[in-house]
C-alpha cells in the first residue's frame, strides 16, 4: 500500500498483542501495516537501502533471543535510516543485536508493574523525571545490561531495565507493552514515537482511504471489464458493494446467494436495500437445496467452511458466465479474517479458515478485489458511513460468511436450521427492543448437538439446547462476554423455549476470546 511510505511498519514476532499495536497506531490517524518478521519484502527494502515507512516497530513474542531457531532481525534492517521501537521481545532483539546482555530473569514479570522515568527523552518526551507509571509486563527474559550507545530511561521498582533509548540513532526499547489498556499513558508513548520521533502526521482517515482505493479500483478494472461482488447483506460486503458501485458504476454486478444458511428474512432485506434504494444490478440465486445436499452429514466445522466456500464459488462462476467480460471477484475480506486464516504474522498459528480466505479453492477463475483486507471492523463501519450507507446496515452485528452453518454444531438439516434461525431472531429482536443491541458487538444463538430432559405441560421432554452468545469487542481480535441483565436473559430463555418447537433449555456463553473464539465453529 502506498500509505505505508508515510506510516509505520510493524514486524510481528508472534505476540498476542501485535494487532493491538496496529489498532493504537491507526487510532492516532497514522497508517500502519503488520508484516511477519521474516517477510521477504523486508529483505527487499534492506537490499535497496530504503526504509519501509517512517518508523518500524518490533513486536513482542514468546521466544528467547538466545535459543536456536529464535526469530531474528533481518540483516541490515538497523542500518536503514529509520526510527525503530522494540517492544518486549523486540527490545531484547535490539539489545542482543547491539551487544547488550539478555538473560532469563530470576523472577519473570507478568501483569501490572510500576516503573519510574529516569530520563524523559524519546518516547517519554513531555514527562517529568521521576514520574511513576503503572505498566503491563509479560516477559521471562530481561535486558540486564543495555548496549553501548543506549541509556536507561525507565526502571522498575526492583531495579530492572524497563526502557532504553539511543536518541542519536533513534532506537528505542520498552520491556512493557504500551499497546494494552492496562499500561498507563501507553497511547501517549506510542504517539510520541509516531509523531515526535518518526515525524508522522495524523492525516490517515477513511475519506483518504476511500479516495485512494476508488482510484486504485478504477485503475485496476479496465473500461470493458466487469466485476462481480458477493453480497450477503452484512456490513463488510455491503460496504464493498457501495464502494465498487461508486468506483465503476454499472460495471458492477452483485450476486446474493441464498444458501439457506441466512438470518430471518435476510433475502427480502437485501433485495429491498440494494435494488430499490441503490439501483445496483443484483442477481439473487436460490441455491438452498444445493448447499444443504453438500453439507448433509458433515460434522467437522473446517469441512463445512470449505464446502460452503467451494459451492459458493461454483455458483459465482455459473452466474459469471451470463455476464460478459467478468474478470474480477470483489469480496469483504477484513484484516482479522486474514490474520486468523493464514499465518501472515511471524510465528503465529492458523485459528480457522474463513469463507472469504481459506475457503476459496485454488482453481478460482477470477482476480480478487479485496479493498477492506487491511481494515478492522470498526474502520469498515466508519467507511460505510462515509459512503452514505444507512445506519441500520452499517451498525449491524457481524455475520459469518458460512452463515448459520457454523452456529449449528453437528449435522445441518432444514429442521435444525429453522430452530437456530428462529431462536436467533427472538434473541436479536429482544436486544433491539430492550435497548441492548448497540451495547453488544455481536450476538447470536447456537444450536448444540445435545438433548436434555425437561418438563412441559406435565410431560417429560427430551429436546434440544440453545446457547446464547453476546460479546463486547473493538475489532473482533479479542472479545469479552457482554454483561447482559439476568432478568433479560431469563425473558429470552422463556421466549425461545415457548416459541421454538423442540427446544427445552437455553444457556448463556460467558467465555472470552481468547481462549475461546467468538463463533463456536
Amino acid at each position: 500500500m502506498s500509505d505505508l511510505q508515510n506510516g509505520i511498519l510493524i514486524l510481528d514476532y508472534g505476540s498476542q498483542y501485535t494487532l493491538l499495536i496496529a489498532r493504537r497506531v491507526r487510532e492516532m490517524g497514522v497508517y500502519c501495516e503488520v508484516w511477519p518478521c521474516n517477510d521477504e519484502r523486508v529483505g527487499e527494502f534492506v537490499d535497496a537501502g530504503e526504509a519501509p515507512g517512517k518508523g518500524i516497530v518490533l513486536s513482542g513474542g514468546p521466544s528467547s533471543v538466545s535459543i536456536e531457531g529464535a526469530p531474528k532481525l533481518e540483516g541490515g534492517l538497523l542500518e536503514l535510516d529509520v526510527p525503530v521501537l522494540g517492544i518486549c521481545y523486540g527490545m531484547q532483539l535490539l539489545a542482543h543485536a547491539h551487544g547488550g546482555k539478555v538473560e532469563p530473569a530470576e523472577v519473570g514479570e507478568y501483569g501490572r508493574t510500576t516503573i519510574e522515568i529516569d530520563e524523559p527523552v524519546g518516547l517519554f518526551h513531555g514527562f517529568d523525571k521521576g514520574t511513576e507509571l503503572d505498566v503491563w509486563m509479560s516477559h521471562g527474559d530481561s535486558v540486564v545490561e543495555a548496549p553501548e550507545g543506549f541509556e536507561r530511561v525507565a526502571s522498575t521498582h526492583n531495579g530492572l531495565l524497563a526502557a532504553m533509548a539511543d536518541t542519536e540513532r533513534n532506537f528505542y526499547g520498552l520491556q512493557f507493552h504500551p499497546e494494552v489498556s492496562h499500561t498507563e499513558e501507553g497511547e501517549t508513548l506510542l504517539e510520541n514515537f509516531a509523531y515526535h520521533v518518526c515525524g508522522c502526521t495524523d492525516d490517515w482517515n477513511m475519506s483518504n482511504f476511500l479516495d485512494t482505493h476508488i482510484a486504485q479500483i478504477r485503475e485496476q478494472v479496465g473500461e470493458d471489464e466487469q466485476v462481480i461482488c458477493g453480497l450477503s447483506g452484512g456490513v463488510d460486503s455491503s460496504v464493498v458493494a457501495a464502494m465498487l458501485h461508486k468506483a465503476i458504476g454499472d460495471r458492477l454486478t452483485c450476486v446474493y446467494v441464498d444458501n439457506g444458511l441466512m438470518r430471518h428474512k435476510e433475502t427480502e432485506k437485501v433485495r429491498t436495500v440494494f435494488e430499490d434504494h441503490f439501483g445496483i444490478d443484483l442477481r439473487v440465486v436460490h441455491a438452498q437445496d444445493r448447499f444443504l445436499d453438500e453439507l448433509a452429514g458433515v460434522d467437522d466445522p473446517e469441512e463445512k467452511r470449505k464446502i460452503i466456500g467451494r459451492v459458493f464459488i461454483d455458483v459465482f462462476e455459473e452466474v459469471a458466465k451470463e455476464i460478459p467480460n467478468v474478470k474480477y471477484l470483489a469480496q469483504g475480506t477484513l484484516y482479522p479474517d486474514v490474520i486468523e486464516s493464514v499465518s501472515v504474522r511471524g510465528p503465529s498459528a492458523t485459528i480457522k479458515s474463513h469463507h472469504n480466505v481459506g475457503g476459496l479453492p485454488e482453481r478460482l477463475n477470477f482476480e480478487l478485489i479485496e479493498p477492506l483486507r487491511e481494515l478492522f471492523k470498526d474502520e469498515v463501519r466508519v467507511l460505510g458511513r462515509t459512503l452514505g450507507l444507512p445506519a441500520d446496515m452499517v451498525d449491524r452485528h457481524p455475520f459469518p460468511g458460512p452463515g448459520l452453518a457454523v452456529r449449528i454444531l453437528g449435522d445441518i438439516t432444514p429442521e435444525r436450521l429453522e430452530v437456530v434461525r428462529a431462536a436467533d431472531h427472538i434473541f436479536i429482536e429482544g436486544l433491539r427492543r430492550e435497548g441492548h443491541y448497540h451495547n453488544v458487538w455481536q450476538a447470536f444463538a447456537v444450536l448444540l448437538p445435545v438433548r436434555t430432559v425437561g418438563v412441559m405441560g406435565d410431560q417429560r421432554t427430551y429436546d434440544q439446547v440453545i446457547a446464547l452468545r453476546a460479546v463486547t469487542s473493538r475489532d473482533g481480535m479479542t472479545a469479552d462476554r457482554s454483561h447482559l441483565p439476568m432478568d433479560f436473559l431469563g425473558r429470552m430463555s422463556d421466549q425461545i423455549i415457548n416459541g421454538v418447537k423442540g427446544v427445552n433449555r437455553v444457556v448463556y456463553d460467558v467465555s472470552s476470546k481468547p481462549p475461546a473464539t467468538i463463533e463456536w465453529e
